[in-house]
């Protein structure tokens, strides 16, 4: 019985934990062509699966080498998991910028391009790239929630297949609409200052972040709601 409450409750912060990686994988793949854009959020759900299971598998390496510190700058020790945390708020910080500001440049009429084409293999490797510095936080809520191996790995499956069947939706509800991909990209700038931080030692209860981000959304579903209604009243 105490395996399935674990099952369960992991499953789900799974989930929830995912939303971060879901959006920037939404955000990234709207910029592909059609045809491409269900196969990049697959494949990107699939290799945030794969990093995930092998950090699972490598737990006891995991803990030696990659927490223990290789250099200290001020008393304060870094390790690899605090150099790929600070590595990947960084890159996620950028990334969420160029796109804010790729945003206000075609809301302005200074890109007459709706939305910049991007390869296959770049938004790929960006994917990639940012699901490692994802899978930290999955696999050291699993730790600390059960010891039990087969549960984290069913919990992690299962959590992914329900994201691989609900990508699409999100994604297609993100590119409609637009005030909507703001919030979602302020919401990545959120993330990647909080990875930064944390790379720094400083622990951000994620609580905090993630109430503020579900009021944020709450409130933009409120305005939707509103502008919906005052244009069904215009007509």
């Amino acid at each position: 019985m105490e395996w399935i409450i674990a099952l369960l409750t992991l499953t789900f912060l799974e989930i929830v934990l995912g939303i971060d990686n879901i959006i920037f994988i939404s955000i990234l793949t709207n910029k592909l062509p059609e045809h491409q854009k269900q196969k990049g959020r697959v494949f990107g759900l699939s290799l945030a699966l794969v990093f995930r299971v092998i950090l699972l598998f490598s737990l006891t390496w995991m803990v030696k080498h990659l927490t223990n510190p290789i250099f200290s700058v001020l008393s304060t020790d870094f390790s690899i998991r605090e150099i790929i945390l600070i590595a990947g708020g960084l890159f996620l910080l950028a990334k969420s910028t160029m796109e804010v500001h790729h945003k206000l440049d075609i809301a302005h009429g200074d890109n007459q391009k709706v939305a910049e084409v991007t390869g296959f293999a770049g938004a790929i490797i960006q994917i990639g790239l940012l699901d490692i510095v994802f899978s930290f936080d999955s696999i050291l809520t699993a730790i600390g929630l059960t010891d039990m191996l087969p549960v984290m790995i069913t919990a992690v499956v299962i959590s992914m297949i329900i994201m691989m069947i609900f990508s699409g939706k999100v994604a297609d509800f993100i590119h409609k609409n637009p005030t909507l991909e703001m919030l979602a990209l302020s919401f990545l700038l959120l993330i990647g200052f909080m990875l930064v931080v944390e790379g720094f030692h400083y622990e951000i209860p994620k609580g905090y972040i993630y109430f503020a981000v579900f009021f944020s959304l709450f409130v933009e579903v409120l305005n939707m709601k509103l502008r919906k209604k005052r244009e069904i009243e215009i007509i």
